[in-house]
């Protein structure tokens, strides 16, 4: 029980911080930056239910797997995410990136509902993988913004975000069933299947 509380704690706090580390930005920033970039890059990855699932999955994931993985695993996402980006704005192609956004789905979904637990090199592996396929569909669009720079941490605060929101369900395993997570993942999974199916 004291786990939970603990958790919870630092879930607030992380987010708490992140109000408080990107609020300066907006203070130096005027309304047309904002809603051109900061809010463009906010609203791009919680749009889209593509990136919506595979980004809770993230936490979720790091949240079955543990400790490190509970924040190493969404540490490692935006970071990578962040170079997928800037290959997205340097107009590097990269075959497949709707495929492999909806893969990310499919994968991470079903790595929550069996429950995987891989050595963390390889979760961090899978996980950045995906991230540059995320991150390239942002980063394409960067270059429109009106304002980079606040459009780069409005989606990365959306992704922690979305990060937490799945590290926050994955925790009530202490608290209900971890068949309830499980069944996220397989919501997630069969979401991500939809998109690849474009059934969705």
């Amino acid at each position: 029980m004291n786990t939970i509380k603990f958790e919870h704690k630092t879930i607030i706090t992380g987010i708490l911080l992140l109000l408080i580390i990107f609020e300066p930005a907006f203070a130096h920033s005027d309304v047309a930056s904002l809603q051109g970039g900061f809010l463009n890059g906010f609203m791009h990855p919680i749009s889209g239910l593509d990136h919506v699932v595979a980004m809770v999955a993230v936490g979720l994931w790091g949240a079955f797997l543990g400790r490190p993985a509970i924040w190493i695993l969404p540490i490692v996402f935006p970071l990578v995410m962040a170079f997928g980006g800037a290959l997205g704005v340097a107009g590097v192609p990269i075959p497949f990136i709707e495929t492999g956004i909806a893969l990310s789905g499919v994968v991470l979904g079903l790595a929550v509902l069996f429950v995987v637990k891989p050595p963390m090199w390889i979760a961090a592996l899978i996980v950045g993988a995906f991230a540059i396929f995320h991150g390239h569909a942002h980063g394409t669009e960067l270059p429109n913004a009106a304002n980079p720079l606040i459009y780069s941490i409005g989606f990365v605060i959306a992704t922690g975000l979305l990060h937490l929101a799945g590290i926050a369900i994955g925790e009530l395993k202490h608290i209900y069933s971890g068949w309830i997570v499980r069944a996220g993942g397989a919501i997630v999974a069969l979401i991500g299947l939809g998109f690849l199916t474009h059934i969705l």
